[in-house]
Parts: C-alpha cells; structure tokens; sequence
C-alpha cells in the first residue's frame, strides 16, 4: 500500500488505500502549476496543513481533524458515491483595515477537502459530527462482524 501520491494525474484506483482518494494537491497554487498568482504573498489556494487522525474502535472508524478557527459553519461534511466520506470548507482570509500594518502574516487562507473512501463494514447512513475547540470529530459506526454459522452435521454409519 502506497502513500505516495500519484504525481502523474488521474485518481488511483486501490479500494483498500486510505489515501487514495485524498486530493489535496502539493503544487495547487504556485504559478508554475496552474498559471495562477496569488493576489497576495500571504494567500495561498489551499488550507496546506488541514491534518486528519483516522484511527478504527471495535466499534467506528474516527476522524480528528485540525481545524483551528474555523467555526462549524464553514465545514461541510458529506457522503459520496455511497462510500466516500468528503470533509472540506474554506478559510477566509481577514479583512484589512487602511491603517493596518501587517509584520508577518503565516496562516493559511483558503479552501481544503480530504476524501477517505471507507471499508464495506462502514454504516454510512449512521455518520455524526461533531466540533469542538477547533476539531472536527466525525464518527462513521461500523456493522458488527458476522461470525459464521456453523451447524454440526450428523455422520450416518
């Protein structure tokens, strides 16, 4: 399993690579790349360091995610294609007053979204979210395993 992304363009295609489908591009916005300029040097395209825990409980598959001064109304939480869970929202960036004079300016501006494509035992239609002092907690409950039937089979002589 492969955690390099794939530099070459396209989606790649592992059902079983949590990373697979996580679409945060490392060269989105610089000019060499899109053709785009930022308007300004301390705007950039992409919230770089949006970081995300996934860890699996006996009972769901959790996500933490980093989202400090975002408010939960700027964070969308979505299902897709039935097995892709989509978190994404956008930073704006504030407002500048005549007589500001900024001397360094370092936090990131701008929109994020990481996809997670989930497992088979993933209850999709039961997913909660929740944030609190800037993580976002989303907990996918997962189906109990089904231990297999075994029925004992009489030996005629």
């Amino acid at each position: 399993m492969s955690i390099i992304p794939n530099l070459f363009g396209g989606r790649r295609s592992n059902v079983f690579d949590p990373f697979s489908l996580d679409v945060w591009d490392p060269f989105e916005g610089f000019p060499f790349s899109t053709g785009h300029v930022p308007s300004s040097g301390g705007e950039s395209s992409a919230i770089a360091n949006t970081r995300v825990d996934w860890k699996e409980t006996p009972a769901a598959h959790v996500f933490n995610v980093d989202l400090p001064g975002l408010k939960k109304e700027e964070v969308k939480v979505e299902v897709e294609d039935g097995r892709v869970l989509q978190i994404s929202g956008e930073r704006t960036k504030e407002q500048e007053q005549k007589d500001d004079r900024w001397h360094r300016v370092e936090r990131s501006t701008g929109k994020f979204m990481r996809r997670f494509r989930l497992p088979e035992n993933a209850k999709m239609d039961q997913v909660k979210a929740a944030m609190e002092n800037g993580v976002l907690t989303v907990t996918v409950p997962k189906e109990e395993d089904k231990k297999p039937q075994v029925k004992s089979i009489q030996i005629s002589a």
